[in-house]
């Protein structure tokens, strides 16, 4: 059964102790963050975007997320604040002259330096591995270092000149506090971008209900002067009056044309200056009048009976 043959046990091998924590290699961890994507974990490679929590996403696996509706979908916790393309931004990133690529360590005859990245900081030139704190601009997207933020300050993009407030600065791969303020000013966002549209729906619902009430009101309104003022397309207002003459031929009913002022309608037949030619293409010329001997025997009547 052991423990003969003169053998002396140890205490460690009789007795068991806690288990030791296993700890994550910071090198393993920091690669994974920077040069994998958050979402299907795969190298990432252009074009890459970034949320605005500060995670790096491959832009294929962000609209492949977006475009699944299935029911046995698996919720990513990676990317469950992303709802839209809009809540992710495209960025434009420098590439690194002294990275040689994945090449070289193919034979496996040579040091493949982890610590080495793709991309750099366009200002001070450190290399975004991890190593240092790196940032870019909702604005435009262009990633800087953050001690090219801070030691030359401006209110300008330092590469492409698009001005940028603070809420505008997100952290890439932060830590746990710079998550949680990164999220806090997402809610913001989203909430005021909320409260905007809801404002211009209202503006633009009421806009409608005032053409539609300009357009179902009557007719030009009428003063108490009787005086009938009508809008021309240059702004201009125009006043017309209109009476109702009596059998006196005092006007004195306004809304309706004075018929004594107004001319009297004449029939071309009785007019002395026109010619006779001129008389008889009219129907009331006495020519262009039936006999009643031509004149049929039917109930309904041609114009030219009468």
């Amino acid at each position: 059964m052991g423990c003969d043959g003169g053998t002396i046990p140890k205490r460690h091998e009789l007795v068991k102790g806690p288990r030791k924590v296993e700890k994550v290699d910071k090198n393993a961890e920091l690669v994974a963050r920077w040069n994998y994507c958050a979402l299907s974990q795969e190298k990432l490679c252009r074009p890459i975007v970034a949320c605005e929590l500060g995670r790096l996403y491959n832009k294929d696996a962000v609209i492949e997320f977006l475009l699944d509706k299935s029911a046995d979908k698996t919720p990513m916790e990676a990317a469950s604040h992303i709802k839209s393309i809009k809540n992710v931004t495209e960025l434009n990133l420098v590439d690194n002259p002294a990275w040689s690529g994945d090449k070289e360590s193919i034979k496996g005859d040579k040091y493949d330096d982890i610590q080495s990245s793709r991309f750099i900081c366009p200002v001070v030139g450190l290399e975004m591995n991890g190593r240092h704190r790196f940032c870019f601009l909702r604005n435009c997207g262009c990633v800087f270092s953050e001690r090219a933020l801070k030691e030359i300050k401006s209110e300008v993009c330092h590469k492409c000149g698009v001005p940028f407030q603070e809420d505008d600065v997100i952290i890439l791969n932060g830590n746990k506090e710079d998550v949680e303020v990164l999220k806090k000013r997402m809610e913001d966002r989203r909430l005021k971008s909320k409260s905007e549209k809801k404002s211009k729906k209202c503006k633009s619902a009421a806009s409608t209900a005032q053409q539609n009430t300009a357009a179902d009101s009557p007719g030009p309104s009428k003063s108490e002067n009787g005086k009938d003022s009508l809008s021309s397309s240059s702004g201009e207002k125009r006043q017309i009056i209109f009476t109702k003459s009596s059998d006196n031929g005092n006007s004195s009913v306004p809304g309706k044309v004075n018929k004594a002022a107004s001319t009297t309608k004449r029939s071309i037949a009785d007019s002395e200056e026109k010619s006779e030619a001129y008389k008889s293409i009219f129907t009331s010329h006495s020519s262009a009048k039936r006999s009643k001997e031509e004149c049929s025997n039917w109930v309904t009547h041609t114009a030219y009976y009468f």
